[in-house]
């Protein structure tokens, strides 16, 4: 084992990357009820999707640790998966099955991109600021349907939206949550929003606000529910409509795994004469991991950020990974907890990943008016039209145009003219 993930070349041990793998896994914990709670609201069971989660996450890690032996994991991700629930589910009335379907053609899309080559030439045509606004107004829905979820922000026929009563019972315990989250998070606690949750939900008890769970361990829920799902439906999935949904998926997807790739491995210092060394078996991982996720029922699977807090805790080889796979298959055996997760209680990771999320705000080129437009639609659209695939349309319209108005088309790459004319037919025809 220490042979075949190099601990003497990387200067680790087993002690160093076990540590590592107990952080990453501490960091990212809350997707395993945040996840289940949010595809609940698409129709969803929650303890299949639950332990969909759980296993979606530990074959990514565990193939992302062997493969790639890079010490990051994977698990649905969060946008992709408000995405899945409110814009697709909710907003264009598409079936949950159906939906997953699309989550599994994207990913099979991506396993194609990957070992063909063509993401280098994908991701060399969408301009880094785009992505970065994707990012950062993925962050702001979320963290939008948090305040919501918490009844922070409410409905209001005036207005359209409004501060809600904070001096509620449920409210009162999510602002709580925000407090505690934001103070562990600052205070440099590794896994400040799993902890954060944790305190949140005990609160919640003491105060008669959430219920108490009769047991803590328990059989693991059937997945029979979701399991399959996606290929009774795949036929739906050839529509227009749908079309985008996968090319929202598939982007998402593919830009959140590079982005999050670079800046582990930067952090790592793996990244040899500005290349990642078995980048493509990375990439493989999380795409495969994807297709798994989807069969066995929930949205896209893809690589956490949060891998970074395992990596400053000393992890740099796939061993870590390993262990972190480990532990989300321990997890199945927690269902019972997923009472106690109310929205209360997970409106504060969304919120708080959403802050994270804006964190790429502040590599966009304000000063360029050009480039400063489609970001800043990007951005904005996404909360406001509640929907993540709009808000991607408008920036990458306004795109190739602010950018020939300022005398620079010549910058834009052809790709990005045929995204620009399929958006505009998508937003022009597609109800």
């Amino acid at each position: 084992m220490k042979k075949f993930f190099e601990f003497d070349k990387l200067g680790t041990n087993y002690r160093k990357e076990s540590v590592a793998g107990i952080t990453t896994f501490l960091a990212m914990a809350y997707i395993l009820f945040v996840n289940p709670s949010m595809l609940a609201e698409a129709g969803m069971d929650q303890g299949a999707v639950f332990v969909a989660t759980a296993l979606a996450a530990a074959l990514g890690t565990l193939l992302m640790g062997l493969l790639a032996k890079y010490p990051i994991a994977l698990a649905p991700g969060m946008g992709l998966n408000a995405f899945f629930t409110y814009t697709v589910v909710l907003g264009a009335g598409i079936a949950w099955e159906t939906a997953l379907a699309g989550v599994l053609v994207s990913g099979l899309i991506f396993i194609i991109l990957t070992l063909s080559g063509i993401r280098e030439m994908v991701i060399n045509a969408i301009p880094a600021t785009l992505k970065m606004a994707v990012g950062a107004g993925i962050g702001l829905f979320i963290a939008f349907i948090g305040f919501q979820n918490a009844e922070i922000i409410i409905a209001d026929p005036s207005t359209l939206v409004a501060l809600g009563d904070i001096t509620s019972g449920g409210t009162l315990l999510a602002v709580f949550g925000i407090l505690v989250t934001v103070v562990l998070i600052g205070l440099g606690v590794k896994g400040g929003v799993f902890y954060g949750m944790i305190i949140t939900a005990i609160a919640g008890m003491i105060f008669n606000l959430v219920p108490i769970p009769e047991k803590i361990v328990d059989s693991v829920p059937s997945l029979a529910p979701t399991f399959g799902a996606a290929f009774s439906h795949f036929g739906e999935v050839f529509t227009v409509e749908m079309l985008v949904v996968i090319l929202t998926f598939l982007f998402v997807d593919f830009f959140d795994t590079a982005g999050t790739l670079v800046a582990v491995a930067s952090k790592a210092g793996f990244i040899k004469d500005n290349k990642l060394p078995r980048a493509g078996r990375a990439l493989f991982a999380d795409s495969a991991a994807t297709v798994v996720g989807a069969t066995l029922g929930t949205s896209t699977t893809t690589s956490y950020v949060e891998s970074a807090t395992g990596v400053g805790a000393g992890g740099r080889t796939g061993f870590a990974s390993v262990v972190t796979a480990l532990l989300f298959l321990l997890a199945i055996f927690f269902s019972p907890l997923l009472g106690v997760v109310t929205s209360a209680v997970t409106a504060p990771a969304l919120i708080i990943v959403g802050i994270m999320m804006a964190s790429s705000l502040k590599d966009i080129p304000w000063d360029q008016f050009e480039i400063a437009v489609p970001a800043f639609l990007t951005i904005i659209i996404m909360p406001l039209a509640y929907s993540i695939a709009t808000g991607i349309a408008i920036g990458f319209i306004f795109y190739p145009i602010m950018m020939s108005a300022k005398g620079r088309a010549k910058e834009v790459n052809p790709i990005m003219w045929v995204l620009a004319v399929l958006f505009i037919l998508y937003l022009g025809f597609v109800d």
